[in-house]
């Protein structure tokens, strides 16, 4: 989307207003729509490292890299803030960073307003509540019951009595959560107009009418050459209380379409850290639940996937993929022939779902992706190098497919 700012002529030409990107499941830091095949995220100088020696096996399991942006934040009269992105510096050279990529952690996005430009040579776009409907509508086309309150609240992750936490069924806030803390952590460190560099990355989604993301934080250890003794041992410690440690994979986000709902069931981190093994079995089943059925088309086609990625992660020598995550993805909206006919009488738990067997393939993707911690032999911000491939990352994938083919198996 192009967006008409109060900049100067040459600028308001060609600047970009960067879009809340509706479909972010999981991780800490903001991700934007920069246009319809294209995201955004703050450039981090490893991560950089990584995506310009990226070796030809892996880019079909990596989002394209397609280069580098400069973003500004402007602020109105209100304080309001929206995000510019010049397209005309992506050009830049990769190597010409300034001290602005030090910090990664840029503000992305602010309370905003969908404000009308009258008396205005340019129209201010802002983004509100039902303007964030309205994105989501456009990207998940068909009939969709949305909640208009799509502001972020502070209780929305938290438990009930019970000790169960509430699943937020009409969209999934996590992304607004990211741009929030953003907001909170930057607004204090940077001027209105400081520039800031972004990476451009394929947005991987958006081929999916009803795009179901799993997002899996992968390996058995987290923290990277780089984190302080501190956050070492809060990794750990991470790691150890979760299936990090006994499964070398766990759940950092979930979005899945529910056809008899017309919501998404979604999850975040903190559902994700406190599964057991089991749990964690349960919760990739319910993934490829849509509220009806087992979703069984799908199973082959993503082990397959996950089997071509193994064979090339063992064979990449002195990568250590720490905190890097892995996303499976699906369309939630099924071709006809691969739908089981519904008995509107009935009403299936969404953990109890029937199985549907369908006779063509759905379209699944695999793809890594977060590489700001990974490090590899040759890399400009090698910490220390490794031999031999990523053991933790290949003991995840390995538990991953034995978990997937018992479920294919009816276990």
């Amino acid at each position: 989307m192009v967006g008409q700012s109060p900049l100067d002529p040459s600028e308001s030409r060609t600047a970009v207003l960067l879009e809340p990107f509706v479909h972010q499941v999981g991780g800490h830091m903001s991700m934007m729509k920069y246009d319809e095949h294209t995201v955004c995220k703050p450039l981090v100088s490893q991560e950089l490292s990584f995506y310009e020696s990226l070796p030809l096996a892996m880019r079909q399991f990596t989002p394209q890299y397609k280069g580098i942006v400069s973003v500004h934040l402007k602020k109105d009269s209100l304080g309001n803030l929206t995000l510019i992105a010049s397209p005309s510096l992506q050009t830049e050279s990769c190597g010409r960073l300034d001290n602005a990529i030090g910090d990664s952690s840029v503000t992305i996005w602010h309370k905003c307003e969908w404000a009308a430009g009258t008396g205005s040579e340019h129209t201010l776009v802002k983004w509100s509540h039902t303007q964030l409907t309205k994105t989501f509508k456009d990207s998940c086309p068909g009939k969709m019951l949305l909640r208009t309150d799509l502001q972020y609240r502070t209780d929305s992750f938290l438990e009930d009595a019970n000790g169960n936490q509430p699943e937020r069924n009409s969209y999934n806030p996590w992304g607004l959560h990211c741009h929030r803390q953003h907001l909170n952590r930057m607004s204090s460190k940077h001027n209105e107009n400081k520039l800031h560099q972004f990476l451009l990355l394929e947005n991987v989604v958006s081929k999916y009418n009803y795009p179901c993301i799993l997002d899996l934080k992968m390996g058995t250890r987290q923290h990277g050459d780089d984190a302080s003794e501190e956050k070492k041992a809060r990794h750990i410690k991470k790691c150890e209380q979760s299936t990090s440690a006994s499964l070398g994979v766990r759940i950092c986000g979930m979005q899945v379409y529910q056809v008899d709902t017309g919501h998404f069931l979604c999850k975040d981190k903190y559902y994700g850290r406190k599964l057991s093994p089991e749990g964690f079995r349960q919760t990739l089943r319910q993934f490829l639940c849509n509220g009806n059925h087992l979703r069984t088309d799908l199973l082959e086609p993503i082990i397959l996937r996950l089997k071509a990625l193994l064979s090339v992660v063992r064979k990449q020598s002195s990568y250590r993929f720490y905190s890097s995550s892995l996303l499976i993805i699906y369309d939630g909206q099924e071709h006809k022939e691969n739908v089981a006919p519904l008995d509107n009488h009935l009403h299936f738990q969404k953990t109890n779902c029937t199985t549907s067997h369908g006779t063509n393939h759905s379209r699944v993707d695999v793809r890594m992706i977060d590489f700001a911690h990974t490090t590899f032999k040759g890399s400009k911000c090698n910490h220390t190098t490794y031999d031999g491939p990523d053991h933790g990352y290949i003991f995840g994938l390995e538990n991953l497919i034995k978990i997937l083919q018992s479920i294919s198996e009816g276990k």
